[in-house]
């Protein structure tokens, strides 16, 4: 369970957000040392298991039906070809596998039954099991909790007062609701967002202000950098101001101390420099292998030499059974 230190508001996260740098920095540095251990950054692996042809209108996504991206839908694959890389993943050393399908929400009938099957068998491999898979009811979440998740993956994306300008196709309180159904099953929510898509500060502020509302707090929080995305409404965006994205990491640190916060997509347009950065602000997680659903990451060689340099360990799922189950 994830604890929950405080009850932060906007004006206090802001607050929080708005000191001058080098302090914002030591403050997060004390929050993450004395829940963490500053060497643990955990390896996760991001796999695609339904690609494309998605009914939403994310200005963000490649796998949106309504943009000509370039991206070929592809159907669910078969659970034995999503357990292999679960395997490889592993032995390349994810502690934690993340399966995406790109579904607005879950349909009951054999799709559902089978990624119930990817679910199982993953966690029967001892790692911890993550999947994004849209909107679910609270029957549906409990399913998955009996298949063995870990988390559940929706992020918020942006802040309440942005989000209309970003997608249409569900509302905010839909993304709430769906939190809420993963909380009440048992399962730990992983929620974050994407920065870069033409917000304020002040609008990833808020996105953390509405984290911090949730009965049970994230116990993972993805802070992606946009990737635009050509053939979407915003491709033309400019890069994230990289002290404005390790500003809302240390501030994530603080207002969210168990949690991992995960240093998520936008990596292969970052510095060393940066992501050492953000490591340092409190980041404790990345995403490992080289693609993320259908967008590019850095090569693993890549991060073995970034994690070799920070000193990092490997952190291993943490798991009463012993290896043969995975739980949260």
């Amino acid at each position: 369970m994830v604890e929950r230190t405080t009850t932060w508001t906007f004006e206090a996260l802001w607050d929080v957000y708005s000191q001058p740098l080098l302090e914002l920095l030591y403050q997060a540095q004390q929050v993450h040392r004395r829940f963490h251990d500053p060497r643990d950054i955990q390896r996760c692996t991001l796999l695609s298991i339904k690609t494309g042809g998605c009914p939403e209108d994310c200005a963000y996504c490649a796998q949106s039906a309504r943009y000509d991206t370039g991206v070929k839908p592809t159907p669910l694959l078969e659970v034995e070809e999503v357990v292999q890389k679960a395997r490889e993943a592993k032995a390349r050393g994810a502690t934690r596998f993340c399966m995406g399908a790109a579904w607005r929400e879950v349909r009951e009938g054999p799709q559902f039954e089978r990624v119930l099957e990817m679910v199982r068998r993953v966690a029967a491999l001892g790692m911890e099991v993550c999947v994004t898979l849209g909107m679910l009811t609270e029957d549906q979440a409990r399913r998955l909790k009996e298949a063995g998740l870990t988390a559940y993956n929706h992020n918020l994306d942006t802040s309440r007062e942005f989000y209309s300008r970003i997608i249409t196709t569900r509302t905010y309180d839909d993304r709430i609701r769906t939190l809420k159904a993963v909380a009440r099953a048992g399962i730990a929510i992983c929620s974050g967002g994407i920065i870069g898509m033409g917000e304020t500060e002040e609008d990833r502020v808020r996105m953390l202000a509405e984290l911090a509302k949730l009965e049970m707090p994230p116990e993972s929080i993805p802070i992606n950098c946009l990737i635009p995305i050509p053939g979407t409404p915003l491709e033309h965006a400019p890069p994230v101001e990289p002290l404005q994205l390790v500003r809302l990491i240390a501030t994530a640190r603080i207002a969210f101390p168990t949690a991992r916060v995960r240093l998520s997509a936008g990596r292969t347009r970052m510095s060393k420099e940066l992501q050492v950065l953000c490591f340092v602000a409190g980041a404790n997680s990345i995403f490992y292998g080289e693609k993320l659903l259908t967008a590019p990451n850095p090569a693993a060689t890549e991060d073995m030499q970034l994690l070799r340099e920070l000193g990092a360990t490997i952190s291993a799922p943490s798991c009463e059974h012993g290896s043969d189950r995975c739980c949260p």
